[in-house]
């Protein structure tokens, strides 16, 4: 596996990425690309998290709402409540990312 650059990943970019790998065509690539979002976005909704063997769990968490502050110019600014979703590696997949990394 070798990380070519560090620009944002796309999804076009995943699905050609699948058609290359695989030889799958363009328009089932993308339904496979659609609905792992769809899975992923329910469960987390269903559930509030997803756990992934050997990849990771998505956690979904509710911020309270606070006092925000801009420090370029000092205003003051009341973030509202929101939820949000935590990404935490599996031990398998860091280790192989510190495996990639260190080479």
């Amino acid at each position: 596996m070798k990380i070519v650059n560090k620009d944002n990943t796309h999804k076009k970019k995943i699905i050609n990425n699948i058609i290359s790998a695989v030889g799958l065509p363009a328009t089932l690539a993308k339904k496979i690309i659609d609905n792992l979002v769809y899975v992923i976005i329910s469960n987390i909704l269903e559930k509030k998290y997803l756990k992934i063997k050997n990849f990771g769990r998505f956690d979904l968490k509710n911020k309270k709402k606070r006092i925000g502050r801009n420090p370029k110019n000092k205003a003051v600014y009341e973030i509202l409540e929101r939820n949000v979703i935590t990404f935490k590696a599996s031990a398998v997949l860091s280790k192989k990312i510190n495996t990639y990394v260190k080479k």
